[in-house]
C-alpha cells in the first residue's frame, strides 16, 4: 500500500507534555493537525521518520535585509563602540537597497532559517521607502518583495510594518538615516489596509510594530492601535523595548518612568504584544509585564553581537512570563544556537547551570524548546504552537545518524542538538504545513537563493 501523503509515524516525538512513543501525525489538506497518536501501530499507509520529531520553531522577530550586513561591522572605528555606532554603519547600509536586492536577501535568509529548524518568522518590517524617502509608487513594493519571499521558499510568515515617526523621545525630528523608516499613522493604517487581502492569500498574518518608544510618540501610538483594532482587533503587536541602558535613561529624562512601565500604563498590552528585547527590566516592570500576558521576544546572538545585556530570565520565568526566540540581525541563523547562547548567558550571569528547566521539564532543551514553541506561536499570531491538534503540521526531524545524536536515547537527542551539534546541523527535515520543505538539511531552493544573496550583497558592497 502507497503510503499516504499526510501522514507520519515518528518512533518519538516532542508533544506539549514532553516525549512520546510511537506517535502518528496526520494532517488535512489545510496543512492542520487532525490526529496526534501516541502509541500507534506501524501502518503501512504511513510515511515513517527516521528520527526524533520536534516542533518547528517560530524565529519571532527578524529584520531581514540585516542579513547582508552580518559580519561587516566587527572593527573598531572609535574609543567606544556599542549598539549606537553599529546603528549609524546599518542606516548607511539599509539606504543602499533596492527591491530586487531585499527580496533576493530575504529569501536566501528564509531558506537558511529553514534549514537550520525555523519554521516560521515575523518579519519586523521598517524599511518602506526608496533611498530619498520618498514612496515607490506602489507603497507596498518592499512589503510584497518579502512576502514574495516568504512564499516561494515556503516558510511561514508575520509580516509586521513598523511605524516610525521620530529620531527621540520627545518626538525628535527623524535623521536623514531614517527617511526610508518614516511614515504617518494614516499611510500605515492605508498599507495594511492594501496589505491585508495580499496576507490572506498566501496563508501569512498581518500585524503591527510601533518601532520603539523614542519613535512613536504617545499620541501617535494611541492612534494607531485604534486604527490597527478597526482592521484587526487579534493582530499582533511588537514593539522594540528597554533594549539599552542609554534608551532607558533617555525614557526616564522624558516622563520620569522607565520605558516598560511607561507603555504598560499607557498602552492596552495584553497577549497579543511581543516586548522585543526587554533586556532592562526592574523587578515591578518585571512583575506587571509578565501579568500582562505579552511575550518577551528574546534575541540572544544579535543583543550579544551589539553589547545589549543579559535578559534576567529567572526573574521572567519565576513571574511567569512568556518568552520565545528571535535572529533579528541575523549575526546567527540556527534556532538550537540561539536556545544555547540564551541558556549561557543566564549561566554566565548567575553561576548556575540548566537556568531553564522546571519541574515538568528537567531537561533545560526541551524546557527551552517547548517555551519558545508556544510563545513564538502567540506572538506570531498563527497556530503553530506546537505537535497537537489544531495546530499547524510545522515540525523538524533531527538526523538520528548525527554523530553528536547517534547512539543517544531520543530523551537526549534533543540536548545534543542544543548544545553540542554546532559544527554541523543535526536537523535532516522540515516539514511547514505538512509540506516537506528540507530533506538531507538541504531545501531546492538553496543553490539559488544563496547565489541571488551573494549577488544582492555584491551589488551593495560595491556601491
Amino acid at each position: 500500500m502507497k503510503p499516504e501523503l499526510n501522514r507520519l509515524l515518528a518512533d518519538h516525538a516532542l508533544l506539549p507534555a514532553g516525549w512520546a512513543r510511537n506517535v502518528l501525525l496526520q494532517w488535512n489538506d489545510d496543512g492542520q493537525l487532525t490526529q496526534v497518536q501516541v502509541n500507534a501501530q506501524a501502518s503501512a499507509d504511513a510515511m515513517r521518520s527516521s528520527g526524533p520529531l520536534i516542533p518547528g520553531m517560530p524565529n519571532l522577530h527578524s529584520h531581514a535585509f540585516q542579513r547582508a550586513l552580518a559580519g561587516l561591522t566587527e572593527y573598531r572605528d572609535q574609543a567606544q563602540d556599542s549598539f549606537w555606532s553599529w546603528r549609524a554603519l546599518m542606516y548607511r547600509f539599509a539606504s543602499r537597497l533596492n527591491p530586487a536586492q531585499l527580496e533576493a536577501i530575504a529569501l536566501g535568509l528564509y531558506v537558511e532559517m529553514l534549514e537550520a529548524g525555523y519554521t516560521s518568522v515575523c518579519e519586523f518590517h521598517y524599511l518602506h521607502h526608496q533611498s530619498d524617502g520618498r514612496p515607490y509608487a506602489d507603497d507596498a513594493t518592499l512589503s510584497l518583495a518579502l512576502l514574495h519571499a516568504a512564499e516561494r521558499c515556503g516558510i511561514g510568515f508575520t509580516l509586521l510594518p513598523v511605524l516610525y515617526q521620530s529620531s527621540g523621545f520627545g518626538a525628535l525630528a527623524p535623521s536623514a538615516g531614517q527617511r526610508r523608516f518614516v511614515r504617518s499613522v494614516d499611510s500605515m493604517l492605508r498599507l495594511l489596509t492594501a496589505l491585508k487581502p495580499h496576507c490572506e492569500a498566501q496563508g501569512a498574518r498581518l500585524g503591527l510594530a510601533p518601532h520603539s518608544l523614542r519613535a512613536v510618540p504617545p499620541d501617535l501610538l494611541r492612534e494607531v492601535l485604534v486604527g490597527l483594532d478597526a482592521i484587526d482587533a487579534t493582530a499582533p503587536i511588537h514593539i522594540h523595548i528597554a533594549e539599552q541602558v542609554q534608551e532607558v535613561e533617555a525614557c526616564i529624562a522624558w516622563c520620569g518612568q522607565r520605558p516598560v512601565a511607561w507603555l504598560l500604563d499607557h498602552a492596552p498590552v495584553n497577549p497579543r504584544w511581543c516586548l522585543v528585547h526587554a533586556t532592562h527590566m526592574d523587578g515591578e516592570e518585571c512583575h506587571q509585564a509578565a501579568a500582562s500576558g505579552a511575550v518577551a521576544g528574546l534575541c540572544p546572538s544579535t543583543e550579544a553581537n551589539l553589547g545589549d545585556g543579559i535578559f534576567d530570565l529567572g526573574a521572567w520565568q519565576q513571574a511567569g512570563g512568556q518568552w520565545g526566540i528571535g535572529s533579528d540581525s541575523h549575526v546567527c541563523v540556527n534556532a538550537a544556537e540561539e536556545l544555547m547562547l540564551l541558556e549561557y548567558s543566564q549561566r554566565l550571569a548567575t553561576r548556575q547551570r540548566n537556568v531553564a528547566a522546571s519541574a515538568a521539564q528537567p531537561h533545560v532543551a526541551d524546557a527551552m524548546t517547548l517555551q519558545a514553541v508556544h510563545s513564538g506561536a502567540q506572538a506570531a499570531g498563527r497556530n503553530i504552537a506546537g505537535l497537537r491538534i489544531g495546530q499547524q503540521a510545522d515540525f523538524v526531524e533531527l538526523d538520528a545518524t548525527h554523530p553528536a545524536l547517534l547512539g543517544l536515547e531520543a530523551s537526549d537527542m534533543l540536548s545534543a542538538h542544543v548544545f553540542a551539534s554546532h559544527r554541523s546541523s543535526a536537523v535532516d527535515a522540515v516539514w511547514v504545513g505538512g509540506v516537506k520543505r528540507v530533506s538531507q538539511g538541504r531545501h531546492p531552493l538553496h543553490q539559488q537563493a544563496m547565489t541571488g544573496f551573494v549577488a544582492a550583497r555584491s551589488e551593495l558592497l560595491a556601491t
